[in-house]
């Protein structure tokens, strides 16, 4: 009996002791901490490269993006605008003084740098508006060095998105990325070609989303980040650790002109929507809400004596427009957008560009203090639900002349080249602020006008009769058929 009573007492202790050990090598093999790998960067300073226990999230500090360079690189291509001009050859006072020795030719006198992104096997490629609008001519060239002339599809201004394609196929295209769902801090690599270096990768991570620029484009919301961005790098690709595209690079902050701490993108699901606009339509498909709006901060929501203190404040509604039909009430505070945040205007602006008219939006609204959702049809900025197909005519942009015009010019009948981009006018010689007063001996009236005589027109060429900002009668002749 008293053996036994010795006996139980050690058994239990000795359980008890197997029992803590075991459950203590589980907590260590719980909490072990992968073993991490670095590079070192600088001096005093690492960086995790390296982590091959665990997932590739993107998360700063624990992420491989040797993968997603290896995915882009091939991806992103050399974009160079060139400009032609005449060259004069020969004497110099042949010029002047006759001789007929002297040959003019048209060469190029300026080629500037730029990046682009292919986006489709067959050519199709995304690069800013500002690396092509100035060009005569657009010269793409690969990862692989092969040269290609590229047409312009389209540009958009208000995004700084431009469209190229080349005649190639079986290329590497990209892989999309979602820009809803990019988050601070989040590892990301800039491919381009800076200063004309070719294939340049540089990692940074996400710094801030929805960033306004104040810059001269009516649609900004930036993805900002501080991967290294330079002259060059503008229409090139900004990927996630994944190597999926997620913006395209554009401007730059920087009292040098060269990259001094941050960068910004324009994000992918507007640029996406954007060549989709410019492939389908020739030009982009704008929606808008028909309000007038205004950021809540907590001093102006305490100033209206609104319980919100963030959102967009709907200071007046447009009669007629998408949110007047949908019910929407100046004094409504805008919150979400099909469940996205929307306290800022560019948070709006992004939210809006992803959608056509016609589209269909819910908006959660707070309205004294009750939170209510709203269908909203968007409409076009005229007001209905359609797409326009007109991407301009011929590569220009056509407007009826003003009262001034006509009174200058003493013209009652014609219209005005605003803008101009590459296209059959500029190819046979117009310039922006002639004023088209005829089509093959059709007088032109109107924007309607001009397009129905260049249809019209088909095979038999196009013969133009414009007035120059000068004030002199010019002839201009072109063939739709190359």
């Amino acid at each position: 009996m008293k053996i036994t009573k010795l006996i139980l007492p050690l058994v239990l202790g000795l359980t008890g002791g197997l029992i803590a050990i075991f459950i203590t090598d589980g907590l260590k093999s719980e909490n072990k901490q992968p073993v991490l790998q670095h590079d070192i960067v600088g001096p005093g300073m690492t960086r995790v490269v390296h982590n091959p226990q665990q997932e590739n999230t993107g998360i700063a500090g624990s992420v491989d993006l040797r993968e997603a360079a290896k995915k882009t690189v091939p991806a992103v291509v050399n974009v160079t605008p060139v400009q032609m001009g005449r060259v004069y050859y020969g004497n110099p006072l042949d010029f002047w003084f006759g001789g007929g020795r002297t040959q003019v030719r048209e060469e190029p006198i300026d080629m500037g740098i730029g990046s682009g992104v292919i986006i489709t096997e067959d050519g199709y490629i995304i690069t800013n508006n500002h690396v092509v609008e100035k060009s005569d001519k657009v010269m793409v060239t690969l990862n692989d060095k092969r040269k290609f002339e590229a047409k312009l599809i389209g540009t958009d201004p208000d995004t700084d998105i431009a469209l190229l394609k080349i005649d190639a196929t079986d290329l590497q295209p990209i892989q999309y990325g979602n820009s809803d769902e990019v988050v601070l801090g989040e590892w990301v690599l800039a491919v381009g070609n800076p200063y004309n270096l070719t294939s340049t990768v540089t990692a940074g991570i996400i710094s801030a989303k929805a960033r306004g620029l104040g810059g001269k484009m009516s649609l900004e919301s930036f993805l900002q980040t501080d991967a290294a961005v330079n002259p060059g790098n503008s229409g090139g690709a900004l990927v996630n650790a994944r190597g999926e595209l997620i913006g395209i690079n554009t401007a730059i902050q920087s009292p040098t002109g060269s990259y001094s701490g941050y960068s910004f993108a324009v994000p992918v699901n507007v640029a996406r929507k954007v060549v989709s606009d410019l492939k389908e339509f020739g030009k982009v498909q704008r929606a808008v809400l028909g309000i007038r709006m205004q950021e809540l901060t907590p001093e102006s929501a305490k100033q209206m004596k609104l319980k919100e203190s963030s959102g967009i404040y709907v200071g007046s509604v447009i009669s007629g427009g998408a949110a007047a039909k949908a019910g929407v009430r100046e004094g409504d505070v805008i919150q979400r957008i099909n469940g996205y945040e929307v306290n800022t205007t560019p948070q709006l602006q992004e939210q809006l560009a992803k959608y056509a008219p016609g589209n269909s939006v819910q908006l959660a609204i707070s309205r004294d203090g009750k939170e209510k959702v709203i269908e909203v049809v968007l409409q076009n900025t005229y007001g209905d639900i359609s797409v326009s197909t007109e991407s301009g005519i011929l590569g220009a942009k056509i407007v009826p002349l003003t009262k001034e015009d006509q009174y200058r010019y003493r013209l009652n009948k014609g219209v005005k080249i605003q803008e101009l981009k590459n296209g059959k006018f500029k190819s046979a010689g117009l310039s922006e602020g002639y004023i088209i007063v005829k089509v093959n001996n059709q007088v032109i009236s109107g924007v309607d006008d001009l397009e129905r005589a260049i249809k019209a027109a088909g095979d038999d060429g196009v013969f133009i009769t414009a007035v120059s900002p000068r004030g002199r009668v010019e002839y201009f002749a072109f063939s739709l058929l190359n």
